[in-house]
């Protein structure tokens, strides 16, 4: 009888120890499981093309969305996109709607009151555009003093040139359009807006008749308009995921294979 216990108590003993190991593997698969990716949501108006639209199927596009998703990439996070109307943007941010907002947010101290950013993801670069019999060179103030300079009202550009051009003639239109129309039928002689409207206007039939003359100068300095990604303030860990993403997308080249699929010139 002793001897059936004893057998008995060894078989618990093994049956035991197998349930241990098989308990100890089932941890060790468990522990091995790959940790799921973050989720961030993220704010896209669809709406501003090349920067971000919805395509014929429905779906958002553009270089805000091909970016978006290198950064998200880099954050080894999944991004889910909300498409928002560009009303009620920031305040959607604000009552926690989503985490982020990447719609070409442009950085303004306004804002930046109410809602944190990211390192600026792009600028835009501001030009001179004359007519072809203008040969391109300088267009600091003093080679300018005496030109008829167009710009749109009530912008940086305005300012700037109200600030620095002071012998310039200073020519305002409340849109672009007007301004080049202007200068191709030479009432002004040349336009200083960004560089995204006039080359738009450039690539057009109408703009045959013009071309850049020259870049915003050095000297003195044209303060680009700088755009980033949108944040809650207390969300201090995500600012900082995104601009270590922007760093190396930029770092590595992603940034310029993809910015130039949409833009001739450079944005960064």
């Amino acid at each position: 009888m002793s001897q059936r216990i004893g057998m008995f108590g060894r078989r618990l003993a093994v049956l035991a120890g197998l349930l241990v190991a098989i308990g100890g593997q089932a941890c060790l698969a468990q522990d091995a499981a790959p940790a799921q990716k973050p989720v961030i949501r993220v704010a896209v108006e669809g709406a501003y093309p090349p920067f971000n639209f919805i395509d014929a199927n429905n779906e958002l596009q553009g270089f805000e969305v091909d970016l978006l998703k290198s950064l998200c990439d880099a954050m080894n996070a999944t991004c889910e996109l909300v498409p928002h109307a560009w009303d009620g943007i920031i305040k959607g941010l604000v009552t926690h709607e989503y985490d982020a907002v990447m719609s070409s947010l442009e950085i303004t101290e306004r804002r930046q009151k109410r809602i944190a950013f990211s390192d600026p993801y792009y600028r835009i670069p501001a030009v001179f555009i004359g007519s072809k019999e203008t040969a391109p060179g300088e267009v600091t103030p003093a080679a300018m003093a005496g030109k008829r300079i167009g710009t749109i009202e009530r912008t940086d550009h305005e300012t700037y040139l109200r600030t620095f051009y002071k012998d310039s003639e200073i020519v305002l239109f409340a849109k672009a359009e007007e301004a080049n129309l202007d200068l191709l039928v030479g009432r002004i002689d040349a336009v200083f807006a960004d560089e995204l409207l006039l080359s738009k206007f450039l690539e057009s039939r109408e703009g045959a008749c013009c071309h850049i003359i020259g870049d915003a100068p050095a000297e003195p300095a044209y303060k680009r308009e700088a755009y980033g990604i949108g944040l809650c303030k207390e969300d201090e860990s995500l600012r900082d995921q995104f601009n270590r993403a922007i760093a190396q997308v930029k770092a590595d080249g992603t940034y310029d294979r993809i910015s130039a699929k949409y833009f001739s010139f450079d944005i960064k």
